[in-house]
């Protein structure tokens, strides 16, 4: 499933053509994805300009006069700016139609995505209860750490809480663990203040440094210019079982955390 770095990097390449434009034309050629088409998307959306497009948490919001359209990839989904004249394939579900020319254009093969809606002055009940961003001035370690007061849940489980913070997933978790010196199974409310401090910033540097290389690539991801992600290249523990660790050549370790792998090194985190 793309991560934050991914969704943000779609956001990125999408921005300069999406944003001021006007939406022509709605397409859809399914009803529905992972929940029914929001009936809004249809009735209100033609005829909006897009103000901006933003990222909250794995989310895309598209923010009209109107309203705001609110986009999940999924697992496997993917958006494309592109001549409308090009054929759509057996996975293309919808496209908007814009002023200049272009289509953004919605590929998904296992349909996990989302096109819904959010009215103005509201706030979608998937978006509520979200907790900060990790590169918002809302995130730090002492925030991590008062919200882990008194949880046995592992470290590794509470940092994937969305209601702790939003957007660090399965691989960049794994990752800001690692830069961390923190073992995935550990109590989150047995980690010291100075640990989470560390831990945060790890969670900063991780993802900022995934954004600029790209996102990274696992099996569906493609940029919406078209070029992987490069951030796997780079990955330190996540998928490397068995190789060595590259700071101190420890064989990288893999368990399992609620049905997700989790890679550690046995001797570097603690």
């Amino acid at each position: 499933m793309p991560e934050l770095p991914e969704v943000e990097t779609t956001r990125r390449g999408l921005a300069p053509h999406l944003e001021g434009r006007r939406i022509e034309t709605v397409r859809l050629r399914r009803p529905d994805l992972r929940w029914p088409i929001a009936p809004e998307i249809t009735t209100l959306l033609p005829g909006q300009r897009i103000q901006s497009i933003e990222r909250r948490a794995k989310y895309l919001l598209l923010h009209t006069a109107a309203g705001s359209v609110l986009i999940h990839l999924g697992m496997s989904g993917a958006l494309r700016v592109l001549d409308p004249r090009v054929p759509a394939g057996a996975h293309d579900h919808y496209e908007l139609l814009l002023d200049s020319g272009r289509a953004l254009r919605y590929t998904d093969p296992r349909r996990f995505g989302c096109l819904l809606w959010q009215a103005p002055g509201t706030l979608h009940p998937l978006l509520a209860g979200l907790g900060p961003e990790p590169l918002g001035p809302d995130f730090d370690g002492d925030h991590l750490w008062r919200c882990a007061r008194g949880r046995r849940a592992p470290v590794k489980v509470f940092l994937m809480d969305q209601a702790v913070v939003v957007g660090v997933g399965n691989i960049y978790a794994a990752e800001a663990l690692f830069a961390a010196s923190i073992h995935p199974l550990r109590a989150a409310g047995r980690i010291a203040r100075e640990r989470y401090a560390a831990l945060a910033a790890a969670v900063r540097a991780v993802l900022g440094h995934a954004i600029r290389r790209g996102g990274t690539t696992l099996r569906d991801f493609i940029s919406p210019d078209g070029l992987p992600g490069y951030f796997e290249q780079e990955l330190n523990v996540y998928g490397r079982l068995g190789q060595p660790c590259r700071r101190c050549g420890a064989p990288i370790r893999l368990l399992r955390l609620g049905q997700r792998s989790s890679y550690y090194c046995p001797h570097c985190q603690r």
